[in-house]
């Protein structure tokens, strides 16, 4: 089974405080084995009422989802775009790296979804976070920000393989030819998404997936065509 891994609010937050007041209240937890502010639970249980989650101490997420954050390096005063941001877990790990100073920009084509980020950030206490629905690459608000960005993370959409433990059904709906079609979308996305970096930036590429098509050689073809990028 999936274990339920918490990241620590370190904007606000100490992790080490978090373990001790969740272990005086019966949460037993284990450091993540990676991720520098992640909490496992040691049993499944319900955290929705619990009043440190209300209070904005954490959020619940995955330990690779993290990751991916912790990759991105998002510092102080920067400005990040977080280009499929979908609800925001990685959107709200990069703010508060930076200590809620300079801008991330939360993009991504569902409104609803965005919608789903504001109270989050509201409990985070976070206010350098922009959430903006866009309609395609070529929105008016995404030209304002070409070269503009530090860094921008592509969380592309793929095939979920790697989220297999919390929906093992995906073994059974994707079929081969859903990869190919999934890469020329990511490809699309991450040429975009690189518009906006301004010299030196940082670019990060990630999927749930574990497939080499939809990580290893969409990095290659685009590296390929792209040859300022190192």
């Amino acid at each position: 089974k999936a274990s339920v891994d918490l990241r620590i609010n370190t904007h606000s937050h100490k992790t080490v405080r978090v373990a001790e007041q969740l272990a005086q209240d019966g949460f037993s937890t284990t450091p993540t084995h990676y991720a520098p502010d992640g909490l496992s639970l040691d049993q499944r249980k319900s955290l929705k009422n619990y009043p440190l989650y209300l209070q904005g101490a954490f959020e619940v997420q995955d330990e690779g989802s993290q990751l991916i954050a912790v990759l991105s390096q998002a510092k102080r005063e920067e400005i990040v775009v977080d280009f499929c941001a979908g609800a925001g877990g990685k959107t709200l790990a990069m703010a508060s790296m930076m200590r809620g100073t300079g801008r991330v920009y939360a993009l991504d084509a569902s409104a609803s979804r965005l919608e789903a980020l504001r109270p989050r950030m509201q409990r985070a206490e976070l206010e350098n976070i922009y959430p903006m629905a866009i309609s395609a690459a070529d929105d008016e608000r995404v030209q304002r920000l070409i070269g503009k960005a530090d860094c921008v993370l592509v969380d592309a959409p793929c095939s979920g393989l790697g989220t297999l433990r919390r929906q093992p059904d995906l073994k059974w709906r994707r079929k081969p030819e859903d990869l190919r079609r999934f890469q020329a979308v990511q490809l699309a996305i991450l040429r975009d998404a690189a518009r906006l970096l301004k010299p030196g930036g940082r670019l990060v590429y990630a999927t749930c997936s574990v497939l080499r098509e939809e990580n290893e050689e969409v990095a290659a073809l685009f590296s390929e065509n792209h040859t300022d990028f190192a």
